[in-house]
């Protein structure tokens, strides 16, 4: 790690190592996600609501079929993202704290491999066998988490210059794979991306989901540290917000400029999709920061924050199952009472006490200052 970024961590206040907003931008998209196991999304798309605003809402909280981008297709690079903007925050903490970068380096390392296990584990729990997966969270995390960490301590322009290169392998190798069958760029099941989990685990998934994704979502993470590193600066923070939304706004523009050239599909990560769900990640911090930590309107933002202080336990806790359990405790209680209303608005009821239940659970947990950590 070079001396400029030892000596700006070494610097700072515990204050200004913990920002309120980066609390909040990361349990807003934790929130997001618990909710998934509600099943209040999928009673939004019923047939019965098409054409009404209903269906429309419910559409963005789902994932686009390929070609196109919805609300929902931003949340996995959200979180990609703002691991990254944690990493020089959490590091500065350590270096303070008086360890040096060997023992930092081998807790990243570690942290890697747990994610991981994790994420390979995600996948053996509902087949009851061993399958090596990449598609989930956890599993590209280690990946992208990891290779952030190594690129920290180089320059902005070498980080920047080394995440742009992992897009445009990415983009040559989905181009330019010799392999018949899987030589069709932009076509599900029949790309590069499709042929490496072939290799990996013997078969492709439901959903064309491929394991690479890992590889080009890294650019999430690298571009989450250059985001921390910005916000460590001494920058003033009008200029900081300045330079995040323009930076933000330009990644939106290019990437959907990008779209006829590379369709924009967030199943496989291409390039377009990257560059402009980037600029959202930007543009969503700018504004994050801009409203907790500049205008100082934090007293509601702890309703996100208490999600976003215990990520890895209720992102476990949703992906094993744990929403649907709970989803049959206020269930016969809330369809008896509103029942009247029509059977889907009372299961739509249901899976907002569910979503609520799992907040609490981690209000409980912040009550009690116990925090799942790796």
């Amino acid at each position: 790690m070079n001396d400029a970024t030892l000596n700006r961590m070494d610097g700072m206040t515990s204050a200004e190592q913990r920002l309120l907003s980066l609390d909040f931008f990361r349990g807003f998209t934790m929130f997001l996600l618990i909710a998934e196991g509600t099943e209040l999304f999928s009673k939004m798309i019923d047939p019965s609501f098409q054409g009404t605003w209903i269906a429309a809402i419910g559409e963005q909280f789902h994932h686009h079929p390929w070609h196109g981008m919805r609300f929902w297709d931003l949340v996995q690079p959200f979180f990609m993202f703002i691991v990254g903007v944690a990493i020089p925050f959490s590091v500065a903490k350590r270096m303070q704290r008086g360890d040096d970068y060997s023992r930092v380096l081998r807790h990243a390392i570690q942290r890697s491999i747990l994610l991981l296990l994790l994420g390979w584990g995600l996948y053996c729990i509902g087949p009851g066998r061993i399958t090596f997966r990449f598609q989930n969270v956890l599993a590209q995390l280690s990946v992208t988490y990891l290779i952030a960490f190594l690129m920290m301590n180089k320059s902005f322009r070498v980080q920047l210059i080394f995440s742009f290169a992992l897009i445009g392998l990415t983009e040559l190798l989905y181009r330019f794979f010799p392999v018949d069958g899987f030589n069709q760029a932009f076509e599900p099941g029949r790309n590069f991306g499709a042929y490496v989990d072939l290799l990996i685990s013997g078969e492709l998934s439901s959903g064309h989901w491929v394991s690479f994704n890992a590889i080009p979502t890294t650019a999430h993470t690298m571009w989450g540290v250059l985001a921390g590193q910005w916000l460590m600066s001494n920058r003033k923070p009008n200029q900081k917000v300045l330079y995040l939304f323009l930076i933000g706004l330009i990644g939106v523009v290019v990437g959907y400029a990008l779209d006829p050239l590379t369709p924009i599909i967030k199943r496989i990560c291409t390039s377009s999709f990257v560059i402009v769900s980037g600029g959202w990640c930007l543009l969503a911090l700018a504004f994050s920061y801009w409203l907790i930590d500049v205008m100082k309107i934090q007293k509601w933002s702890i309703v996100f924050a208490i999600v976003g202080m215990n990520p890895l336990f209720i992102y476990l806790f949703a992906e094993i199952g744990g929403g649907e359990f709970l989803h049959r405790i206020p269930y016969p209680f809330l369809m008896a009472l509103f029942g009247w209303l029509g059977e889907l608005y009372a299961e739509m009821l249901v899976g907002l006490a569910t979503w609520g239940m799992l907040w609490y659970m981690c209000y409980w947990l912040y009550k009690r200052r116990i925090f799942i950590k790796i």
